[in-house]
């Protein structure tokens, strides 16, 4: 139950995210259109839009701006709009492996543009499958300890479909299938404890340690992928120090 947390590299996306929730909604207006082009505008009947939905929500996006993408990806709105899911993988300062998820309109717009990011920050981008396959695809709910003690926590971990619950830095972190997320989510809800976070997300097996001065180049990186317009998730394995977020 011990381990490295994550809660720093959260919170320091969603600090970006919130500072800029136009790219936050489009990215989230982005996913739905793919979801409900590829299975139909009823999230009831579409899992996949249901989440990206649900993700949408949790990003305060308006109800309209939910309906418009929904109505824009099953083809009521009379769009035809295509969207390209390409990965991308490198790496970064210290050996640091990223993983870059985009949605494009046109890939051979995008992948010099990953490309370069990548150069300009010493780093360079590797082929497919080259990084991936050193991170696990899981849900992540993050929840404060207090008031809640740890085999309490378990308990409704493992009940709601998790499979571990570690603790640091004052906070659990609970993992799982990705398709568990808003199980697990709601099973705390109603156990009374709010999570400070809950996403599906890729979580590296191995950390790489970095010290200050390569954790900030780090971080350059991941802000420079993160605000390209056709990116929708930048994950990463390095282990930074908390006072690299502090700057």
């Amino acid at each position: 139950m011990a381990g490295h947390s994550k809660w720093a590299n959260i919170k320091h996306r969603k600090a970006r995210q919130d500072a800029a929730k136009g790219k936050a909604w489009s990215r989230c207006s982005k996913a739905i259109i793919v979801a409900a082009k590829a299975g139909g505008g009823d999230p009831s009947m579409n899992l996949t839009l249901r989440y990206a939905i649900e993700d949408a929500r949790a990003e305060n996006m308006p109800k309209d701006n939910i309906s418009r993408a929904v109505k824009r990806g099953s083809g009521e709105s009379g769009e035809n709009i295509e969207y390209t899911a390409v990965r991308y993988e490198g790496y970064g300062a210290n050996g640091v492996a990223f993983v870059v998820d985009t949605l494009t309109e046109n890939v051979n717009r995008t992948a010099p543009q990953i490309r370069s990011i990548f150069d300009k920050a010493g780093g360079n981008m590797g082929k497919p499958g080259s990084v991936s396959f050193g991170f696990d695809e899981v849900s992540l709910v993050i929840l404060p300890s207090e008031g809640l003690d740890e085999e309490r926590a378990m308990e409704v971990a493992l009940e709601a479909g998790a499979e571990d619950v570690q603790a640091s830095d004052g906070m659990y972190e609970v993992t799982g299938p990705p398709a568990a997320c808003y199980a697990i989510r709601d099973a705390f809800v109603e156990a009374g404890v709010e999570p400070s976070s809950f996403e599906r997300t890729m979580i590296p097996q191995n950390e790489v340690a970095c010290d200050v001065e390569a954790a900030k180049k780090v971080l350059r990186l991941f802000d420079t992928l993160d605000e390209h317009d056709d990116v929708q998730k930048v994950y990463h394995n390095g282990d930074l120090p908390p006072e690299v977020f502090e700057a």
